[in-house]
């Protein structure tokens, strides 16, 4: 009983942050039955199995064999100013727009690359490959590939751009906190129900030397409710001190909530294709 409840626990696991995972350690265990009953090593033969099962899905998924939505650039290859920020997006993949979406980030990305002569734009968490309607935890609204995080542009506190560096490993929670004056309407709220995380114990892995390039992202959001527009961008969520710290005034530019995840470390576009 105690092992049918941990691969219960396994395959639950794997869909929610994978998606496709479950299926393969089903498939795993399903070969496993078929053809190693005898072994010893049982362990390491799952394991072996659903590397082998997983890792061959998820590079036929990203081969757009498959699915219908669009993979996001998961390593440059000289061909697209835009990439994964790491490689777990891929590995996990949570990597997949509509073609709309890819669309509207690759004009995005050759847009600032042409204006900025050597930038990178990095994508965060976009969507699954499947089933409009699947969550992809722990966001509230990632679920039809209309949806994607980028992360921000930095440079170092001498002024220099850094090509492809991010504030944190995973592009995320790196924040960029209100100065004084600047808007907090979150200030002095407290509520259990919330997204918004202040993420104190991962400040150790963000490195201090980096800021957000504010000319560059700017740029980008300017790029997005204007011509973005015009490529089925809707919506960006952003924190209110950067909206104003930045200057935009345009409506598309909303802030998230205050039970929703802080939106001063990336920006969150939603689109209509």
């Amino acid at each position: 009983m105690l092992r049918l409840l941990g691969h219960g626990l396994a395959v639950l696991l794997l869909t929610l942050v994978t998606q496709i995972g479950g299926l393969a350690w089903l498939a795993a265990l399903l070969l496993r039955r078929l053809l190693f009953r005898g072994s010893r090593r049982r362990g390491l033969v799952l394991l072996a199995l659903f590397a082998l099962l997983y890792g061959g899905a998820t590079v036929a998924l990203d081969a757009g064999t498959v699915t219908k939505r669009a993979s996001l650039p998961c390593w440059e290859d000289g061909r697209h100013p835009f990439v994964a920020a790491s490689p777990i997006y891929c590995l996990l993949n949570r990597h997949y727009v509509t073609p709309g979406t890819y669309g509207a980030v690759a004009s995005l990305a050759a847009r600032m690359n042409e204006r900025f002569p050597g930038t990178l734009t990095q994508t965060l968490d976009a969507g699954f490959p499947f089933l409009t309607g699947f969550p992809l935890l722990p966001h509230i609204s990632h679920d039809d590939g209309r949806k994607l995080d980028l992360a921000f542009y930095y440079r170092d506190r001498q002024g220099r751009y850094r090509r492809g560096a991010l504030a944190s490993p995973l592009g995320y929670w790196g924040f960029t906190p209100p100065g004084p004056g600047e808007p907090q309407p979150c200030a002095g709220t407290a509520n259990w129900a919330t997204l918004r995380w202040d993420m104190g114990w991962f400040h150790l892995l963000v490195d201090d030397d980096l800021v957000m390039d504010a000319e560059r992202t700017k740029a980008a959001l300017q790029w997005l409710t204007t011509d973005g527009s015009r490529h089925g961008v809707t919506r960006l969520l952003l924190e209110p001190h950067l909206k104003s710290r930045l200057g935009l005034a345009s409506n598309s530019v909303r802030f998230q909530g205050c039970r929703a995840a802080r939106h001063d470390d990336h920006i969150h576009i939603e689109s209509r294709y």
